[in-house]
């Protein structure tokens, strides 16, 4: 039997008996995280939350390419690109305590 990822419901069910909490105010509590998470990273002086423990969030402005030849990475052949605009992408870094467990972890 293969196992699943936990879903939004169970993670709130879990959260709730853990805390004691209603499943209302677990709600309520990871929609201010999210909203804190989206704050901190609109900000362009800070761009980066840290959930102790757990994760880095940061905010990364990844610049404009522009059409043209290059090589294929896969075929080392010449090949035709397209240009791709300057966008912003969230990346999820997880921290120094979580990448140790997972170290620790047997397979």
């Amino acid at each position: 039997m293969a196992s699943k990822a936990t879903t939004k419901s169970a993670l709130i069910k879990h959260l709730s008996e853990k805390t004691e909490l209603s499943k209302k105010q677990v709600v309520a509590v990871l929609d201010g995280l999210s909203d804190m998470i989206k704050k901190d990273l609109r900000d362009k002086n800070i761009a980066v939350f840290t959930l102790p423990g757990l994760v880095k969030f940061k905010l990364i402005t990844k610049k404009a390419v522009p059409a043209g030849e290059r090589m294929n990475p896969f075929t080392k052949q010449m090949q035709f690109f397209p240009a791709k605009p300057a966008k912003k992408v969230v990346k999820g870094v997880p921290v120094k305590a979580l990448k140790d467990f997972a170290a620790s972890m047997k397979m």
